[in-house]
């Protein structure tokens, strides 16, 4: 039996750049292209491993800035042959263009009443459509801020998947009404939720798999784990912007080698652990259970040690 990896980037203007008054080109270039590292190099090194990855797009700046935006994003995206899904985070809908981009709605889609999600949730996708991307089948909520009406109105809609039940973040912004430690598939309220994998830091805490989150050690156990265990899927999170500095001036040289092994990993697991779109997912076992990796102190120190360099080096203000 293999196990499916869902390698996911959410993919996104970050809003601390539209906040800090930036123009839109700035933003663009710290969001999606930062130091170098952003869509490109990502695209380039999933190319040269023969991975696949699902980038979930977040077409709402198009709202404030035009729909161009969102098509500089998408092109390149289906020009490498990978996969785009629908990203929100419905923010975007009450900004404006002007000073310190003070203006907006609220953050969390959770604070939306049932027809406000389906207003939103149906704006995002037929701009994501009209900025050339496939009609979208699954769905990420900005934060990971999704409920049960959430996947209600995805199902009413005519989506088949989402991936927002993350719980290391549960029950706030994650508000879907799923144990925290449900990792594997599960049809719920709809449409089959597909979790963002999580590991044991220690004993009792949960950490999700986000390639800035979790040291190499630690991403490649929650793979070697879900293989030795039979898990049906494991799904990873990224960002456009994750390789560089808070700000999108500088590379992370620590994320970025970081990803850069990860790709390795994967491939060097292809046959038991191959990377799928979700577009390929029709068959998958919803039914089997999963548990996070157990906990390691020692590896869990050595993250944290790292990160704690990574901190220091790359985003501490001089």
């Amino acid at each position: 039996m293999q196990t499916r990896v869902l390698l996911t980037v959410d993919t996104e203007l970050a809003w601390r750049h539209h906040a800090a008054g930036l123009p839109v080109e700035d933003i663009y270039a710290r969001s999606i292209e930062p130091a170098g590292v952003g869509l490109g190099y990502q695209l380039q090194r999933l190319r040269e491993h023969g991975l696949k990855a699902c980038f979930f797009v977040d077409p709402m700046p198009a709202t404030v800035f035009g729909l161009d935006v969102v098509k500089r994003i998408v092109a390149p995206i289906l020009e490498a042959g990978q996969e785009i899904q629908l990203h929100l985070h419905p923010n975007w809908a009450g900004a404006e263009v002007g000073d310190r981009g003070a203006a907006h709605a609220k953050f969390e889609l959770i604070d939306y009443e049932e027809e406000a999600q389906r207003v939103l949730i149906a704006e995002a996708r037929e701009l994501l459509v009209k900025a050339g991307a496939p009609t979208p089948i699954a769905f990420r909520a900005g934060s990971y801020s999704a409920n049960d009406t959430t996947l209600k109105t995805l199902a009413e809609l005519g989506f088949r998947y989402d991936s927002s039940h993350n719980g290391s973040e549960n029950p706030w912004p994650s508000a879907i009404s799923l144990t925290r430690r449900q990792i594997a598939p599960v049809t719920y309220r709809g449409v089959v939720e597909l979790p963002v994998t999580l590991i044991e830091d220690r004993v009792g805490r949960l950490r999700h798999c986000q390639i800035c989150a979790l040291s190499l050690a630690e991403v490649t156990a929650a793979i070697d784990h879900a293989i030795v265990s039979g898990h049906a899927i494991l799904t990873l999170v990224s960002h456009s912007f994750e390789l560089a500095t808070r700000d999108g001036l500088r590379e992370n040289h620590l994320v970025r080698r970081r990803f850069d092994r990860i790709c390795e990993v994967l491939a060097a697991r292809a046959d038991r652990a191959p990377t799928a779109f979700f577009t390929e997912l029709d068959g998958l076992d919803v039914h089997a259970d999963a548990l996070p990796a157990p906990p390691k102190l020692l590896r869990t120190a050595a993250r944290m040690g790292e990160q704690l360099l990574s901190n220091i080096v790359y985003e501490r203000r001089l």
